[in-house]
């Protein structure tokens, strides 16, 4: 493991930060826009997501980048912005921690396209997943977090696509299918991708989205047993549903708290929240840490 994560590491729990599209999306951001591009064309707004999280305790918070890679930029008409737009994701969240109480790690999402099918290549998916790393850490970020994976191809990918920065690296995927909701959308066990993506270079392998937190606690226990280090877990406020022409969460901050010492337990040493998701939960999470 880098040393970076063993020292963040040595003292308790790491809480890190809560959802950024829903957050955005209460600021005004339309629902199926970019999240990204709003780096530049609504910098406060941005800032202000993160800097909500370092109010309420997160010792780490990500970067609006999840969908800055040029793959899928391209879809927007924004695929000559990466760098623009990946450097401004780490600028806006390092400005909001720059009291120092929170490190930044730069979010980095799957391209939306399948490797499977030939809707992409391997060579562009390595060049793509490049590009948006160095961008990030030439603007500073403290660690890479590859997230919301559900092919494991497409994360070995990302994860040796960032070794050239020499920044610490975190990788997860999304556990959301099977009888017992703890396989990927590809039928891949927890099992298979703690050995697959430590293999492949992660510094540490987590679980994101999917579900609600209560059934990140099996995932939890058997990545951490399989993989032998703490796990980097943010589950959503309970599954998303429609209502009145909009998504819903029904998961609760109460439910986060009363969780947290379970998924400590189950080996968790990075615990947030993923979409719908905000502040208020994190200081939930930081109400059973600190007690």
């Amino acid at each position: 493991m880098h040393p970076f994560l063993q020292k963040l590491l040595s003292s308790e729990m790491v809480i890190t930060d809560g959802a950024w599209g829903t957050q955005l999306q209460e600021r005004g951001l339309p629902v199926g826009a970019p999240p990204d591009e709003w780096n530049l064309s609504h910098p406060e707004l941005v800032r202000e997501v993160a800097a909500a999280y370092v109010g309420a305790g997160s010792r780490v918070i990500l970067t609006n980048s999840f969908g800055a890679n040029r793959i899928n930029l391209a879809r927007h008409g924004l695929g000559k912005k990466v760098r623009d737009i990946n450097q401004s994701a780490v600028q806006l969240s390092r400005e909001a921690a720059a009291d120092g109480t929170a490190h930044v790690f730069a979010s980095m999402g799957p391209s939306g396209k399948m490797l499977m099918t030939g809707e992409v290549s391997e060579p562009e998916l390595r060049e793509a997943f490049e590009e948006q790393s160095h961008w990030l850490a030439a603007a500073g970020a403290d660690a890479l977090l590859i997230e919301t994976m559900t092919y494991l191809e497409e994360a070995r990918i990302a994860i040796a696509a960032t070794h050239a920065t020499g920044l610490p690296v975190v990788a997860c995927m999304v556990f959301d299918s099977g009888k017992e909701k703890d396989r990927t959308m590809m039928g891949v066990t927890p099992e298979q991708a703690a050995v697959a993506l430590l293999a492949a270079g992660a510094d540490i392998i987590g679980a994101n989205c999917g579900q609600g937190i209560e059934g990140f606690v099996p995932i939890c226990k058997r990545l951490h047993a399989a993989g032998a280090r703490p796990v980097w877990i943010k589950a959503n406020a309970g599954i998303p549903r429609m209502a009145g022409g909009h998504i819903e969460y029904a998961g609760t901050a109460d439910e986060f708290e009363r969780f947290a010492p379970v998924l400590k337990a189950a080996g968790a040493g990075f615990l947030g929240g993923c979409c719908g998701t905000g502040p208020n939960f994190i200081r939930a999470i930081q109400n059973v840490v600190q007690a």
